[in-house]
């Protein structure tokens, strides 16, 4: 931005940006496909046609799926309006075996329809249950005994093996596992909707990297009407910005709150950018009412709602990797 202005820069991707049908190994292909080593590099892509741009500013978008039996509708919807082969054979089985059908209307009765209600509950509950209260022995937590978590290093973008090594030697990728990490996968888009080899790469400078916490120091859930604090060390291992973001757990999307943008980080935009101690270290809090003086670092939470948060560092540095740096546990304030 510039200026704390995103005009300048909408402008410029409009007028720039180019998007190219994919070819593996040609223009646009992602860092990580080539570290695999299986890509030929330099193909040319086809010619790209105009992007088209929809404003969505001051739009409501409802993205959570039905979870009654009406979510199978939705599935069905998809596999009827795209070109037959677009869905794996595996999965488009999985659908025909309850009627979900290319070129067949999905009429399912009475007792099936019950059947398709539990199962959406069911599942739904599943993928709350995967993400928020992790198993230990999956290995999702990123520090020893830690709430902080992210599933991506078990499998990685494709929930298979894990990203591969980057040592003064080079790159060393893991062989492939030859199964999917299914809770991994289940639970990461519980509450996502989009995955990208950057989110689960071990290079520095390059991507982002997230870390999520949806228990306190005690493992218990987040309450939207208690306070809470915790603290970054000096240092925040990013070369760009880091930024926490508080997610409403029923919605998965950002929460609503008076304050309009449940954020803190070290952006002044769209709100004052946080204080660091006189250590240098940062405090954030969160809880329905600010603490005197400690507005900028403070992300507004509702009494009756839960939340989860998700710590963003852009360009990550080496202290993030190596774990030399440490955030520190959310707690709450007695």
């Amino acid at each position: 931005m510039k200026d704390n202005d995103p005009k300048p820069t909408v402008e410029t991707i409009k007028k720039a940006m180019k998007i190219y049908p994919y070819t593996p190994g040609g223009y646009g292909t992602s860092i990580a496909t080539l570290l695999e080593g299986k890509t030929p590099f330099g193909l040319k892509a086809p010619p790209i046609k105009p992007v088209k741009y929809i404003e969505g500013t001051g739009l409501a978008l409802n993205t959570l799926p039905p979870s009654d039996h009406t979510y199978f509708d939705v599935i069905n919807d998809i596999v009827q309006s795209e070109p037959g082969g677009t869905l794996s054979p595996e999965i488009m089985g999985s659908f025909a075996a309850i009627g979900i059908v290319k070129g067949k209307p999905f009429k399912p009765d009475a007792r099936m329809k019950k059947i398709l209600k539990d199962a959406a509950e069911v599942g739904a509950a599943t993928g709350r249950s995967l993400n928020w209260r992790f198993r230990d022995k999956d290995g999702w937590a990123y520090y020893p005994d830690s709430a902080w978590y992210n599933m991506l290093w078990q499998g990685g973008s494709t929930f298979e093996t894990p990203p591969a090594a980057v040592t003064k030697d080079g790159i060393k990728p893991y062989p492939p596992t030859g199964y999917r990490t299914l809770d991994s996968r289940f639970g990461f888009f519980a509450v996502a909707t989009g995955i990208t080899p950057a989110m689960a790469m071990r290079l520095t400078g390059v991507g982002s990297q997230y870390l999520i916490a949806a228990m306190d120091s005690d493992k218990n859930y987040f309450d939207g009407a208690k306070t809470y604090k915790v603290n970054l060390p000096k240092g925040i291992p990013e070369d760009n910005f880091w930024s926490f973001t508080v997610y409403d757990n029923q919605t998965r999307s950002m929460l609503r709150t008076p304050q309009r943008y449940p954020r803190a980080g070290s952006q002044s935009y769209p709100s004052p950018a946080t204080v660091p101690n006189a250590d240098g270290s940062y405090d954030i809090y969160f809880g329905p009412e600010a603490p005197k003086g400690k507005e900028a670092n403070w992300v507004q939470t509702l009494p009756g709602k839960g939340w989860f948060t998700i710590l963003r560092l852009y360009s990550p540095l080496q202290p993030y990797f190596d774990k030399t740096w440490r955030i520190g546990e959310i707690e709450l304030v007695k």
